[in-house]
């Protein structure tokens, strides 16, 4: 099951603050906004966003239709359909993508010790 790009999404109590610690660990800013309270870094591959606010804890997200570089796929499996796969595997979902749109949607699931994944198709 092929679920697209990975990032951590990361709940944070100060967004300048955060932002100069994960520069400093050799992440380059490359997104979002701090006026809206929130950024996102990369450093290669790994892409990490600062949240200030907007969520309690820490998620797991992942973007049908992109590369880790945040780039659009040619081809990729739907999150109706990925939705459509967990649900045939036993799995809760916390929220659910509308199955009767197409495009951008989202769902939200937890693993055993209830650390939140969000997969989030932005296409």
């Amino acid at each position: 099951m092929d679920l697209g790009a990975f990032s951590i999404s990361l709940a944070v109590k100060d967004l300048a603050a955060s932002k100069d610690f994960y520069e400093k660990l050799g992440f380059e800013s490359v997104g979002g906004d701090p006026q809206q309270n929130w950024l996102i870094l990369r450093n290669g591959d790994h892409v990490i966003g600062l949240f200030q606010g907007m969520f309690e804890g820490n998620i797991l997200t992942f973007n049908p239709g992109w590369d880790q570089a945040g780039s659009e796929l040619d081809s990729f499996t739907d999150v109706r359909r990925l939705q459509h796969k967990l649900k045939e595997r036993g799995i809760a979902l916390n929220s659910e993508a509308d199955e009767s749109t197409p495009g951008p949607a989202s769902l939200m699931l937890s693993d055993p010790d209830g650390n939140q994944i969000l997969i989030d198709q932005h296409r």
